[in-house]
């Protein structure tokens, strides 16, 4: 594939995300990974949505909803790797992440490091940013009011794909609501408190699959229709969990793929759970023989 080169002021038709310079320059991130780096900077774009929706907590700090799956959309990446990261970010003190329970999504806020950076490191990113006096007195006050014209323009016009991205979190919440009643998700935490972050990935394993927009979705090697399994997926209740669960802890064979492994277990736990309760009773009688 041939590509195309830029030509004057063609660059600047990207969006980016913005990833500080200090992540690179400043010695105390020179362990932190690249790719680590990069979340960062998407975890900091995603803040705009938040302040768009005035998702602040009592103290007034920004908070933003980010999983694992959505880690692993935004980089690419498996389950292990997403974790791996997002714990990264947490030990060099770059994020916090706040558990609300009730089979909702961890709350991550973005902790704000530039306070700890050299003053000449500010000053110089304020100098970079500010331009100079001279350059800023120019402007007449024509120009000055069509820019306040054309600021106002914009506020007022509806961005298709920020309308877009709030109508897709408002039927995450709906879905995510709905599984944490239907699953009794308090009952399963107390129930098994060490199995908490499995739970949660069940939760979300739920939400993406029954929000997704495909008319197929893969189970266990097999393409079924997206209504058999939203269906099946929506029918499953505490019960179907605990044997999940079960079936995982007794499960001493290496999983390749954790998702795929999950999603196949919760479509047929309500055709197996019976059976698989059955044989562990007939097991039992056995063996007291």
């Amino acid at each position: 594939m041939t590509l195309d080169y830029f030509y004057g002021q063609a660059g600047k038709l990207f969006s980016f995300y913005r990833i500080p310079k200090a992540l690179f320059q400043e010695q105390r991130f020179q362990n932190l990974s690249t790719d680590a780096k990069t979340l960062y900077g998407i975890l900091l774009d995603r803040m705009s949505l938040s302040v768009k929706n005035e998702w602040f907590d009592k103290q007034g700090r920004v908070f933003i909803i980010f999983t694992i799956e959505d880690v692993k959309r935004a980089l690419c990446c498996a389950d292990n790797k997403a974790t791996k990261l997002l714990r990264e970010l947490e030990n060099f003190g770059l994020i916090e992440r706040k558990r609300r329970g009730l089979g909702k999504p961890s709350l991550v806020y973005v902790k704000n490091f530039s306070s700890n950076l050299s003053n000449e490191r500010v000053q110089n990113r304020e100098n970079h940013e500010s331009g100079s006096p001279k350059n800023a007195c120019q402007d007449s006050p024509k120009s000055r009011c069509n820019k306040n014209k054309k600021s106002k323009t914009e506020r007022n016009n509806t961005n298709p794909i920020l309308s877009d991205e709030l109508e897709k979190m408002k039927n995450r919440k709906l879905l995510e609501e709905y599984f944490s009643r239907s699953l009794e998700i308090e009952l399963l935490l107390r129930l098994y408190p060490d199995d908490e972050d499995t739970i949660y990935q069940i939760v979300d394993l739920l939400v993406d699959t029954c929000d997704s927009k495909r008319k197929l979705i893969r189970i266990a090697g097999d393409d079924k229709p997206a209504e058999v399994v939203l269906s099946r997926l929506k029918k499953l209740n505490a019960d179907h969990i605990r044997f999940v669960l079960d079936c995982l802890a007794a499960n001493t064979s290496p999983i390749r793929n954790m998702k795929q492994y999950l999603l196949a277990a919760l479509f047929n736990a309500p055709t197996t759970i019976q059976l698989y309760y059955q044989n562990k009773v007939n097991h039992d009688l056995a063996a007291r023989r």
